[in-house]
This record gives C-alpha cells, sequence and structure tokens, in this order.
C-alpha cells in the first residue's frame, strides 16, 4: 500500500476521556497515515456541548471530511465503539473500515443494569473526589508518557449519566449487520466483560475478525500501546480501495 493509498484515521476516545486518550497512538500512526482524533459531544473540548449519538455521529462524519481523504477508518473504544457503530449506520459511504476497541458486548437485557446504576450514581459524587480518583487509578497502572495527556486533559463526569443512557439498551450484535466496510474487533484479551460478545458481533458481520491484545484489559491502548497500535496499522494496510470494498451479503 502507497501512503495515497493508505485509509485516513479518525480516533474516537471511550468513556469520560478525550482526544487525548489516544496520544500514544497519534504519535505513532502519524508517520503513515493521515490521522485525526475527535472530542466527542460533552467531552475535552466539546465539554459544553450536549450529549447525543446524532451530534456524536456527525463530530465523527465532520472529521472524516476534515481529513478530505475520503472514506476513513474509524477506530472507536467503548462507548466511541458504539459511537462508531452508529456513525457506521447513519453514514456508511464515509467509512472504509471499522475498529471495535472493548465495545463487543451487548447494551440490552440484564447486562445493563449494574451500567445504569453507575450512571445514575455518578452525579451523585463530587467532580473533584472523581477527578482524584481516576488520576491516582491512571498515575498507579500506567507510565506518565503514555497517560499524562489524559490526565491533564480531565474528565468529562457530567457527560456520563446522558450518554450510557442513549448507549444503554440500543446495541447488540445485529448492529453489525448495519456496517458495510471490513471490522476488526480489538479487545484486551483480560477486559472479560466487553469482549464477552465479541463471537456473536463478529458472526453477524460479513467480513470481520476478532484480534486479542495479550494481557491487556479493558483500556487496552494504554496498557500495550506498542501492540494496539501495531493492530491498528496491519488493519488499515489491509483495507481495499474504497472503490473495491465488500458490499454486505444477504
Amino acid at each position: 500500500m502507497t501512503t495515497a493509498d493508505a485509509p485516513p484515521i479518525v480516533l474516537v476516545h471511550g468513556t469520560r476521556f478525550s482526544a487525548s486518550q489516544w496520544s500514544p497512538q497519534l504519535a505513532a500512526l502519524q508517520k503513515d497515515f493521515t490521522v485525526t482524533a475527535v472530542d466527542l459531544p460533552g467531552h475535552g473540548t466539546r465539554a459544553a456541548q450536549p450529549w447525543s449519538l446524532a451530534a456524536a455521529s456527525e463530530v465523527i462524519a465532520s472529521a472524516v471530511d476534515g481529513l478530505g481523504r475520503g472514506p476513513a477508518l474509524v477506530v472507536g473504544h467503548s462507548l466511541g465503539g458504539y459511537t462508531a457503530l452508529e456513525f457506521a449506520r447513519r453514514c456508511p459511504e464515509r467509512l472504509r473500515g471499522l475498529v471495535l476497541a472493548g465495545a463487543s458486548v451487548s447494551t440490552r437485557g440484564a447486562w445493563a443494569v449494574p451500567y445504569r446504576w453507575v450512571a445514575g450514581l455518578v452525579p451523585r459524587v463530587r467532580e473533584d473526589r472523581l477527578t482524584r480518583w481516576n488520576d491516582r487509578l491512571l498515575r498507579r497502572l500506567y507510565p506518565p508518557e503514555v497517560v499524562g495527556a489524559t490526565i491533564r486533559s480531565g474528565y468529562a463526569f457530567h457527560t456520563l449519566p446522558d450518554a450510557w443512557g442513549e448507549v444503554l439498551g440500543r446495541f447488540d450484535a445485529s448492529a453489525m449487520r448495519a456496517v458495510r466496510a471490513p471490522v476488526l474487533i480489538l479487545n484486551g484479551e483480560k477486559d472479560t466483560v466487553f469482549r464477552s460478545g465479541e463471537r456473536d458481533f463478529a458472526r453477524a458481520h460479513h467480513a470481520a475478525r476478532v484480534e486479542l491484545i495479550p494481557r491487556a484489559r479493558h483500556l487496552a491502548n494504554f496498557d500495550a500501546p506498542e501492540a494496539f497500535t501495531d493492530a491498528i496499522r496491519r488493519f488499515a494496510r489491509e483495507l481495499p480501495a474504497p472503490a473495491q470494498a465488500t458490499a454486505p451479503q444477504g
């Protein structure tokens, strides 16, 4: 694949984070690809904007158009993964490939109950306390060069109830049927919750495969930055040119 053929890449962060979550990947991928990371509504530079999946899809679409390279590979982690699925449904012509990271479990049924409880609990805890807890956790688990930018950018706790309130009850493996582009389901090996439906998600799509990051957990791009980035790089290089993309079957 030549530089001209390489797909542009849009990175979509997970719950409470911002585009800064992708600082390790941005630095590495920029050598070979046109790449950007977005702030979803209610997060980062868009903290004042109200959350909705529709608005989040528009943010991704604007990022794809802004790169000026045609359909993009969209990489979404957790909340960003489900948002990317919604974008794929709404804007199929802008999607060249999709990476779902930590976002291959149904958000319907009994699984959603504890997450609804957490989403309801978050507004009852002072934001400065939540920030301290998150800072301590990230500093304990990861080196500064991996999470420093994320910590400095802060967290979007105020958006969590609305974001997960809309996602919960909305997505299961059937959402994969609306995705026309190839899909990589990329999970941390130890992310037992968010990878629990990966086989169902893969079976529901005409061109999906599962790849695990050894020993990584839910924040696989922090646990194993190089392995995570390498998986994105390899998948991007495998993608067919837009005119050659495979259409859904059945």
